[in-house]
């Protein structure tokens, strides 16, 4: 199957370099068809910079979303951004997924509105992984929605777990809902009433996770409203942050340290691999018709390189048919209970 990713090459704090750069690194690496959409002449001049002229399509848009412009403006205002010719260039089948590290607010309503949501899912849902000692945990919705009713968590639910056995090879992924205590009871009404749907969901349901709970090898799927995850996704990139800056301050404090530092680097390079999120990409959303990754807006030309790749995999893995399949299956049997 020939996939053409779509990518918004002008969103994000490092447009349009960023995005040049990593398509063509994708290209080399991987073999990724990336669409580029943006201002034709600015993304001529970086293909040239690369000496890729030609390697690469481009689809001229003259608007720009920025992170100042409201989630509605590629759908009210600016109707020639690069974020709306992207996804519409997806919606005709020019392309198969869509790639951006613009507004966050904005891509998810173009992605929704213009590409559409599968008609199972009330409400889409932004996934990233989160890494534990030799694997990773699935955590959604970290964005996508602040209020969250329980059918949603049980959407989620379904979602997160189709795409998780998708990439982790699991058969039936381990599900949790993330709560302030392991028991049925602890929670708010939100996280009582949808354990009450996931224990009858016919999903590997293994109950309520705390929040220490994120990197152990407890569940392999975590769901959660948007406003919550939201707020432990920020947590963990400041926290990683901190220990990164820390630990350079510190290794360039004395000789002795920086001899420390030499010896011990594989580990600390091993131990960035899992919690930089420029080996992830960016967070998969989950909920609509066709694939669309939204990358954290600082990204650099790796982490949409490997954005590319991942919205590559999952357009040829036909995740998003899978997750569509399993919606049916489930909200089929729980009419039918």
């Amino acid at each position: 199957m020939e996939v053409k990713i779509a990518l918004d090459a002008m969103g994000g704090d490092n447009a349009p370099a960023a995005e040049v750069i990593g398509a063509v690194e994708a290209f080399k690496k991987y073999g990724v068809k990336t669409l580029l959409v943006g201002q034709e002449e600015k993304l001529k001049q970086q293909l040239a910079r690369l000496k890729a002229d030609n390697l690469l399509p481009i689809l001229n848009a003259e608007e720009v979303i920025t992170m100042e412009d409201s989630a509605m403006s590629p759908i009210r205002k600016k109707k020639r951004s690069s974020l709306r010719i992207a996804a519409e260039a997806v919606k005709s089948g020019e392309a198969n997924a869509l790639v951006s590290a613009g507004n966050t607010g904005a891509v998810m309503a173009t992605a929704k509105l213009v590409i559409g949501g599968l008609e199972e899912v009330e409400r889409p849902a932004l996934a990233i992984w989160i890494s534990r000692m030799n694997s990773a945990s699935l955590l959604l919705d970290v964005g996508a929605n602040s209020d969250c009713k329980p059918i949603h968590l049980q959407h989620f639910a379904v979602m997160g777990s189709v795409y998780a056995s998708s990439v982790l090879s699991i058969k039936e992924p381990r599900v949790a809902i993330l709560s302030i205590g392991t028991e049925e009871e602890k929670g708010n009404d939100l996280t009582k009433e949808a354990f009450k749907l996931l224990s009858t969901s016919g999903l590997n349901f293994v109950g309520n996770a705390e929040g220490h709970d994120l990197f152990k090898d407890v569940a392999d799927v975590i769901v959660t409203d948007g406003f919550t995850g939201n707020v432990v996704l920020k947590a963990g990139e400041s926290i990683y942050e901190f220990m990164n800056e820390t630990l350079k301050k510190e290794f360039r404090s004395s000789l002795r340290t920086k001899v420390g530092y030499l010896l011990s680097k594989p580990v600390f390079d091993k131990i960035r691999q899992k919690l930089d999120y420029a080996e992830f990409g960016g967070a998969f959303l989950l909920g609509v018709k066709a694939v669309t990754i939204i990358c954290h807006g600082k990204s650099k030309p790796k982490a949409i390189m490997n954005a590319l790749k991942f919205a590559n995999s999952l357009v040829q893995s036909k995740t998003n048919e899978k997750i569509s399949e399993k919606i049916k299956d489930v909200m089929g049997q729980a009419k039918n209970g």
